[in-house]
């Protein structure tokens, strides 16, 4: 008798090649989004389609907003990684392929958030790395560490002013360079390779997390920036395979649960969209719940990246708004980017 699994390892040359039918699709992105082998082999062939398939043919000299969009759509094959450092691999091939359009058309100057140009946010890329860098002995510890003992988000802070002020001065081919090496090294290291290995907790970012869960957390930074670059340049940037956002979208969750506390309101939190739907209990168990909410993967994960407002993030609501909102509220609250 043939199981869902293998049903699906089935159809994961077709998928990978953008041919399934209809009624496979809605059997495959939810199978794709709760299991990692198949999730893992299923980038793999996609990533050796794209091989195979060279880059994209065009007529003539693209535009710079078309060459953008090109690359994203092709962008280079992620590092093969353990499922769990998956996510950061494909993060970082997607935002070199952005940066590698940028070395022909320019446009570093561009503000993007806060007060950073694309220049400055690589910079904070490479400043937000460290931390995991070190902790898996790629580097020296440094002030990246902490500053006198200061709270996570004030070291964190200083830090990233720190490596601006050093990189404004380099070129933004130097800066890219460096970040390139350190992720590179991140993504070769035993960790990103080695679920046991990547099962110790460490706490970075005031957080004590398995180590699984720092590389989820530097893939949705770095998506998020890539993002906000592609945001700054009107060239929209495609969200992280179906797989590997379901990853990201639980790890939220679970700092959400974590920050909300048993004292909340309880709240049936609905996230649903590409790869699936998937329902958890925010608060302390009590029934019935004060309230349901209905999110897209998406725009939940940019509500907990500080890039969507609270209010007018696409949602459902039944029940109570004002427990819907506290949830909504508290999630954009976490925000660190």
């Amino acid at each position: 008798m043939t199981t869902d699994h293998e049903a699906v390892r089935e159809l994961l040359g077709a998928w990978a090649v953008g041919a399934l039918m209809p009624g496979d699709e809605r059997t495959v992105a939810p199978h794709l989004a709760g299991c990692e082998p198949c999730a893992a082999e299923a980038t793999r062939l996609r990533a050796t389609v794209r091989h195979l398939d060279g880059p994209p043919v065009t007529i003539g000299p693209a535009p710079a907003d078309r060459g953008l969009a090109l690359a994203l759509r092709a962008r280079p094959a992620a590092a093969r990684t353990a499922p769990h450092a998956a996510p950061y691999a494909a993060a970082v091939a997607g935002l070199q392929a952005l940066l590698g359009e940028l070395e022909e058309h320019g446009s570093w100057g561009t503000p993007v958030v806060h007060d950073w140009d694309v220049h400055d946010t690589v910079a904070h890329l490479l400043a937000a790395d460290e931390p995991l860098a070190v902790r898996l002995g790629l580097r020296a510890p440094g002030a990246c560490d902490g500053v006198d003992g200061a709270p996570w988000r004030v070291a964190w802070a200083a830090r990233t002013e720190e490596v601006l002020a050093r990189e404004r001065g380099r070129t933004p081919a130097e800066t890219v360079a460096s970040w390139q090496s350190q992720a590179t090294a991140l993504l070769a290291s035993p960790e990103a390779h080695d679920p046991e290995l990547a099962g110790r907790a460490t706490k970075l970012m005031g957080a004590r997390l398995p180590l699984t869960d720092h590389f989820l957390v530097r893939a949705f930074e770095a998506w998020v920036h890539t993002d906000d670059i592609g945001r700054a340049l009107d060239t929209p940037v495609p969200p992280p395979r179906p797989a590997h956002l379901w990853q990201l979208v639980r790890l939220a969750v679970r700092i959400l649960e974590l920050a909300l506390g048993s004292k909340a309101p309880d709240v049936a939190l609905t996230v649903a969209g590409e790869g699936g739907e998937v329902s958890w209990i925010l608060g302390g168990g009590a029934e019935p719940v004060s309230a349901e909410l209905v999110l897209d993967p998406v725009d939940f994960c940019l509500l907990m990246g500080g890039r969507v407002d609270p209010a007018g993030v696409p949602k459902g609501v039944s029940g109570s708004e004002a427990a819907a909102s506290h949830v909504l509220t508290r999630a954009a609250s976490l925000a660190w980017l």
